[in-house]
């Protein structure tokens, strides 16, 4: 045994939940575990975040506390051993926006406006939370981790085109973004009312962002696509109801092409550095995202960059991702 596993199964058996059923579940990119404690029909979640390989739970319970205070709905801290990364959470629910919509696909519309919702929470009650700001210099930073995972050349001046993009259509991190904010991590109650609806998961690394960056993150989702004309009716009551003005759509597609640049870079990252090749298969619907938002006008410099810098995910060079 682990010294790690018996540091868990001490956690657990000194809790409330000691005698409950313990069902690990399917793991994410981060370095993160979790179980699902089970009795009978109550059951709570067991997160496993170790602190040597980067992990801080105290940031996930500062945040939990701040979004429950602005009425949203992320899990209940039950227990917590800071120092071990040990927490027992509340279960939010079994059905991720993405499972349910693989059963229910007529009900797309009221869950991704329900997600927008949240969104149109967070951007009208302002945190006041030392978080991490996503400056234009940050944001260029971000996208360095394509090289050298997905490709070997030097990415220096699409690095300085990302910033110098961001710079001039979104200059502002001013709105607390949850970062990895897509169906996966979102959890549909429809048998709650408003925002409680969506239980969210997986904040831990909430920043401050310019407007929308969470929007571009649900809309250019890398796992699944959404419907053109959902995306367009949540973007739309996204202005109307933040008066973002008339920058937004730059704004929106800067972020999102910074946002899946640097996911090019994590996700080759995972397939090399961490023997995860089939996160390989995302690549081409985010590659597809990307070329989607540098089609914005006020990105022609950025989409000259990349077309410049980075090879197409065509089936030839994800073989050489591969090998």
């Amino acid at each position: 045994m682990t010294d790690r596993k018996a540091m868990i199964d001490r956690f657990v058996e000194y809790s409330h939940w000691a005698c409950w059923t313990r069902q690990p579940l399917a793991g994410d990119a981060s370095g993160r575990r979790y179980e699902r404690l089970i009795r009978d029909s109550e059951s709570v979640i067991l997160m496993d975040a170790d602190p040597s390989n980067g992990e801080d739970t105290k940031l996930f319970a500062t945040i939990a506390e701040q979004l429950s205070n602005q009425g949203l709905c992320p899990p209940k801290i039950l227990a917590h051993d800071a120092d071990a990364g040990l927490m027992i959470i509340s279960d939010l629910g079994q059905n991720d926006f993405a499972n349910w919509l693989r059963q229910n696909p007529q009900d797309s519309s009221t869950l991704y406006q329900a997600a927008s919702d949240v969104l149109l929470a967070l951007h009208q009650k302002q945190t006041g939370m030392p978080l991490d700001r996503l400056t234009p210099t940050v944001g260029g930073d971000m996208v360095s981790i394509l090289h050298p995972y997905y490709t070997g050349d030097p990415v220096d001046d699409l690095v300085k085109e990302t910033a110098r993009a961001l710079s001039e259509l979104a200059p502002n991190p001013d709105t607390m973004a949850l970062r990895d904010y897509h169906a996966e991590n979102l959890i549909w109650r429809p048998m709650e009312t408003g925002t409680s609806r969506v239980g969210l998961l997986d904040f831990q690394d909430a920043i401050m962002a310019p407007a929308g960056y969470d929007l571009a993150s649900l809309i250019r989702d890398a796992r699944r696509d959404v419907e053109p004309n959902i995306a367009e009716d949540i973007i739309t009551c996204f202005e109307e109801n933040t008066g973002t003005g008339p920058g937004f759509r730059a704004q929106l597609a800067c972020l999102g092409a910074q946002r899946n640049l640097r996911i090019l870079g994590v996700f080759a990252r995972l397939a090399k550095a961490h023997k995860k090749p089939h996160y390989l298969d995302l690549i081409p619907r985010v590659w597809r995202h990307l070329e989607t938002d540098l089609q914005h006008a006020a990105l022609k410099s950025l989409r000259e960059a990349v077309r410049d810098t980075l090879p197409a995910p065509d089936a030839s060079y994800l073989a050489k991702l591969r090998a």
